[in-house]
């Protein structure tokens, strides 16, 4: 596909490099989400945690975009903007989506967050979507098409009852946040271009517990759910390598 940047293994010793400040941070946040805690808490958090780390944040700044972080509850999807009148009660589920750059190269990860006791239903969604991620990146090796990642997601969301978001997708990373190729979370296997070595891919599996329609609010960034519904978000940058799939983001 036109425009894949292929990186040589020095640089995506780079790239490990700042997907461990995005692994890192999120470790952070997730031990300090809990009951009563804003997401505008997390977000400062977060802010503090990458200025020791000595890292520049992804986000903040993005095409207008506010924040360090993006913390979405419930039926937010994705680029929920973190505010102090956003506060976790326990059954939330919070999707914390975050991004940094180090030395010039780019991290990014997400990950889905269950608040105290959720429902089985809410379980279910996370775990759902959290495999899906997995089952992707076992697909990221030498000769598959990236139809395949799409359609390890697609497969497994739509086998436990959910829908993938088709609004939003994956991308490729590297010394920019977003580059080629677009990694769709549904799609045909055997399709699209083929993986090979230095390539590396941000997969991120949106999924709703309902319809996949999504709704962007006034503030021209948060994505909710159109039936009201819960969604959940897991993300990894993942390099294809001659040994098979090397996740970036994964401490």
């Amino acid at each position: 596909m036109k425009g894949i940047q292929i990186k040589s293994a020095a640089q995506i010793a780079k790239l490990r490099e700042a997907n461990l400040v995005v692994s890192e941070v999120l470790d952070v946040l997730a031990a300090a989400t809990a009951p009563g805690v804003s997401t505008w808490e997390l977000d400062q958090l977060a802010a503090k945690h990458l200025k020791h780390l000595k890292a520049e944040p992804a986000f903040l700044g993005y095409r207008g975009y506010p924040a360090v972080l993006c913390a979405s509850v419930n039926d937010t999807i994705v680029h929920g903007i973190p505010r102090k009148e956003v506060v976790l009660k326990p059954g939330d589920i919070l999707s914390l989506d975050f991004g940094a750059f180090k030395d010039g190269w780019c991290g990014d990860s997400a990950r889905t967050l269950e608040i105290g006791q959720v429902s089985p239903e809410a379980h279910a969604l996370v775990e759902a979507t959290r495999e899906s991620l997995d089952k992707a990146i076992v697909q990221c090796v030498l000769g598959a098409r990236l139809g395949d990642v799409s359609s390890a997601v697609q497969t497994h969301v739509e086998k436990h009852g959910f829908s993938v978001v088709r609004q939003f997708a994956g991308h490729g990373i590297g010394r920019h946040m977003h580059e080629p190729p677009q990694v769709p979370n549904y799609g045909e296997s055997g399709k699209g271009p083929r993986l090979s070595p230095g390539m590396v891919l941000a997969i991120e599996p949106m999924v709703n517990q309902g319809a996949p329609d999504v709704l962007i609010e006034e503030d021209g960034w948060t994505a909710v759910t159109k039936d009201g519904s819960l969604s959940a978000h897991f993300e990894h940058s993942v390099a294809i390598t001659e040994n098979g799939p090397m996740v970036l983001s994964r401490a």
